[in-house]
């Protein structure tokens, strides 16, 4: 289970290394090789191949619809692999098309992450604070 978030710099060549603590289970999981696509929020997401395969059947089942939203993650979804040194190549469009600067945040949520602007990130998570997420949070209690 991927959990936390890791503050991370991508380098001139647009890639990120993907902290230690989670290479190993990917690897364990899908010897490295992972799909990236958009998520209608603005941010990326990764997920282990196997993962992914499961969600691209439910994603390709649903109606007409859902067709923007299967626009949008089924048609930027892209197959890479961590190389040997970690580090992960974030493709130059989807790059663009999430906003990322050379400052990023990893969240893991359970079975894949999140990869955003760290900016961003920080931005959206204000607003919803100040918004509320009593309701959200369905009775949930630290």
């Amino acid at each position: 289970m991927f959990q936390g978030t890791s503050l991370l710099s991508l380098d001139a060549k647009g890639r990120m290394t993907m902290p230690s603590r989670h290479r190993e289970q990917l690897m364990d999981e899908c010897a490295l090789e992972v799909t990236m696509t958009r998520h209608p929020d603005g941010c990326l997401l990764i997920y282990p191949r196997d993962v992914w395969l499961e969600r691209r059947e439910a994603l390709a089942k649903l109606g007409y619809a859902a067709r923007v939203l299967q626009r949008i993650v089924l048609g930027s979804a892209v197959d890479l692999t961590i190389d040997s040194a970690g580090r992960l190549l974030i493709p130059s469009d989807l790059r663009v098309l999430a906003g990322l600067s050379k400052e990023v945040a990893l969240v893991g949520l359970g079975t894949h992450f999140e990869l955003w602007d760290a900016q961003k990130l920080a931005q959206q998570e204000a607003e919803a604070l100040a918004a509320g997420i009593e309701a959200a949070a369905g009775g949930f209690q630290f």
